[in-house]
C-alpha cells in the first residue's frame, strides 16, 4: 500500500511541474506584451514606454526566459504567486475571492450529475420496456453533443427572460445558482450516465450475481451491494478527466451566466496576458486535479481489494476500467 501511495504522489508531482512548466512557455511565446495592454487598457492614446519599462522591470518581465522561469517557480512552490498585472491585487486573494462561488457551482453540479448519470444508468440497465431503453440510451449522447453555452442560452431564454422564473445573471442568492448548476451538471452528467450503465450491464452478466440469486438475495441487495460497488469503479477512473471537463466548462458557464469566479477570473486574465494570475490559476487547478486523482487512487482498495493485490503482483498500473469479480463477491451474500 505504500508504494501504491508513493508512486501516486511521485506522478503528482511531476504533473504539477509539467502544467506549470507549459503554461509557462506558452505564456511567454505569446506575442503581445502584458505589460502594454496593462499600461494602456482601453486608452487610444501611445503606450507610454518609460511606464512599460518601469512595469516590466517590477514584475521581472525584462529578464531572461530561464530566469522568469526559476523565479517563478521557486516562488510558486512556496505558494507565492505574486501580484496581477492589470489589477495590482495579489494573485492569491483574487483567487480566494473568485474561488466561492466557483465551489458552490461546481459542488451543486456534481451533485446533479451524479443524481441524473446514475438515475438514467439505473433506468437503461433495468428496465424491461425496450422502447424506454431505447429512449434513455440516446439521453446521454444527446447530453455530451449539446454544446454547454447553447444549453445556457436556452435555459437563460425559458426561465428567464419567457417565465421570469430564475434571474438571467449575477450571483446573489441560491436562484441565481440554478441555471448554471444544471448547464453545467448536464454534460457530466451524460458522460456518467454513458459509464455506469455500460458498466451496469457487464457486471449484472457476471456469474456471480446469478449465484447470489440463486442462494435468495433479493434483486435490489444484489444491486445496490455488489452491482453499483463494482459498476462504481469506471466513474471513478475518469473523475479526473471530468474535473478537468467541469473547469474548462466553468469558463463558459460563469460568463454567459455573469457569474464571478474562477472560471470567469481565468477568461479575463487570459485576454489581458495576465501571467502571474493564469499560472495561479493553472497550479491551483493542477493541484485539485492531482488531489481528486489521489483521492480516488486510494477509494480503489477500498471498493476493491484485489486491485492493491494485482498492483502488487504487477509493476504496471491495474486495469480498474473492467472490475474482476470472483466468489468472493458471492460470500458477501
Amino acid at each position: 500500500m505504500g508504494r501504491y501511495v508513493g508512486l501516486r504522489a511521485l506522478q503528482a508531482i511531476v504533473v504539477l511541474w509539467a502544467s506549470f512548466t507549459v503554461a509557462f512557455v506558452i505564456l511567454f511565446i505569446l506575442p503581445s506584451d502584458p505589460v502594454s495592454i496593462a499600461v494602456q487598457g482601453n486608452s487610444a492614446t501611445p503606450v507610454d514606454q518609460q511606464a512599460v519599462e518601469d512595469l516590466q522591470a517590477r514584475y521581472g518581465l525584462d529578464q531572461s526566459l530561464l530566469s522568469q522561469y526559476w523565479t517563478s517557480l521557486s516562488h510558486a512552490v512556496r505558494g507565492d504567486f505574486g501580484t496581477s498585472i492589470s489589477t495590482g491585487q495579489p494573485v492569491t486573494t483574487a483567487i480566494g475571492d473568485a474561488l466561492p462561488n466557483t465551489l458552490a457551482l461546481a459542488v451543486s453540479a456534481v451533485v446533479l450529475a451524479v443524481l441524473f448519470g446514475g438515475l438514467i444508468a439505473f433506468a437503461t440497465t433495468y428496465t424491461k420496456a425496450q422502447w424506454l431503453r431505447t429512449a434513455l440510451q440516446a439521453l446521454p449522447p444527446l447530453g455530451v453533443a449539446v454544446p454547454t453555452f447553447w444549453v445556457g442560452l436556452m435555459l437563460l431564454q425559458f426561465f428567464s427572460f419567457d417565465l421570469k422564473i430564475f434571474p438571467a445573471f449575477g450571483d446573489k442568492g441560491f436562484s441565481s445558482l440554478v441555471l448554471p448548476a444544471i448547464t453545467l451538471a448536464l454534460p457530466t452528467g451524460a458522460v456518467i450516465a454513458q459509464v455506469l450503465a455500460s458498466s451496469m450491464g457487464t457486471t449484472w452478466r457476471q456469474p456471480f450475481v446469478e449465484t447470489a440469486q440463486a442462494k435468495g438475495a433479493s434483486r435490489i441487495r444484489v444491486v445496490l451491494h455488489h452491482v453499483v460497488r463494482l459498476a462504481s469503479i469506471p466513474a471513478l477512473t475518469i473523475a479526473g478527466v471530468l474535473f478537468g471537463n467541469l473547469l474548462a466548462s466553468a469558463v463558459v458557464v460563469e460568463t454567459v451566466f455573469s457569474r464571478a469566479g474562477v472560471g470567469r477570473l481565468m477568461q479575463t486574465s487570459v485576454m489581458a496576458q495576465d501571467i502571474p494570475v493564469v499560472l495561479g490559476i493553472v497550479v491551483f487547478s493542477t493541484v485539485a486535479f492531482v488531489v481528486i486523482n489521489l483521492v480516488v487512487d486510494l477509494l480503489y482498495p477500498l471498493i476493491d481489494p484485489r486491485i492493491v493485490e494485482s498492483f502488487r503482483k504487477k509493476p504496471a498500473a491495474p486495469d480498474k476500467a473492467t472490475p474482476a469479480v470472483d466468489d468472493a463477491e458471492v460470500a458477501h451474500v
